[in-house]
């Protein structure tokens, strides 16, 4: 069954679409995890990926530069939940977790990764204390994500309320540790400076030597990968930015050249890629 090929529906978006069709083996196809590949869920530990997102990229894989995904996830806790090790088809998939302080290539099944910094073992001791004194806000939770932290108000009574009183004491507490905040979709992260997605993203199509590159994203995390395909196609290299979402963050929709409904439309846009690939 050939599925459709949504169209996007900036001009930049279809010159990048009919460069990816059109020399497929240079294009790199980067894709964030949570929201994109797998459903937001209340618990991120039981985030899967989607049930048709991995036999999607392995059809699409073989056509391509290269496929990586890019997370704020460790890279081995995506890779275990999105089950993509041992994947015919996945053979040479990367995955960028910590914004790319961590590697996980398939090719070796090791990942590699830069020293951790400091400033997220003092962030970790001080958050519940933080926490504490600026009312406990139930249903507020800590997310240990190794090299960084993250708290979470998706739990709580008031999300929005709990997410707009915390911005501020957490920023200032990642600033007192040489940290940043890092917001996103009822989520606040304290994460190392001068690592995102837009710096591992740039990196790797460096590497790579991309001729073209597609990108899918659905929060505010992913603006900075945004921004770097943009920046890339300001010096010539065709690129796609599909949302995954329609109008949750549109901040991120305003400037997507494709959306699509969650990860199930990313799933429907990669499967319909694939089989334009294949009869390239």
């Amino acid at each position: 069954m050939v599925t459709s090929l949504p169209h996007p529906t900036t001009s930049a978006g279809r010159d990048g679409l009919a460069a990816i069709l059109a020399r497929p083996e240079e294009t790199v196809v980067a894709l964030d995890f949570d929201g994109t590949l797998a459903d937001i869920v209340p618990d991120p530990e039981s985030a899967r990926a989607h049930a048709g997102a991995v036999p999607a990229l392995a059809a699409l894989a073989p056509g391509v530069a290269s496929v990586v995904v890019v997370t704020g996830r460790p890279a081995g806790v995506a890779v275990r939940n999105g089950g993509f090790a041992g994947v015919p088809g996945l053979e040479h998939l990367v995955v960028l977790g910590h914004y790319g302080a961590e590697r996980w290539d398939a090719a070796t099944g090791a990942v590699h990764a830069a020293p951790a910094h400091p400033g997220v073992a003092a962030v970790r001791a001080e958050l519940p204390g933080l926490l504490d004194r600026a009312g406990a806000w139930p249903g507020v939770w800590i997310e240990e994500k190794g090299r960084a932290v993250a708290v979470h108000t998706r739990r709580a009574t008031d999300p929005e309320g709990a997410f707009e009183a915390l911005k501020g004491p957490l920023a200032d507490l990642a600033a007192d540790h040489g940290l940043v905040l890092e917001p996103g979709r009822m989520v606040l992260e304290l994460r190392p400076p001068g690592v995102d997605k837009g710096v591992a993203l740039a990196a790797y199509v460096r590497e790579t030597g991309a001729g073209s590159v597609l990108y899918a994203g659905d929060d505010l995390g992913d603006l900075p990968a945004f921004a770097a395909v943009e920046k890339l196609r300001s010096d010539g290299t065709p690129g796609l930015l599909v949302c995954s979402g329609s109008g949750e963050v549109p901040e991120l929709s305003d400037r997507a050249d494709l959306s699509v409904p969650g990860p199930t439309g990313v799933v429907d846009f990669l499967t319909a890629l694939a089989e334009a690939v294949r009869g390239a």
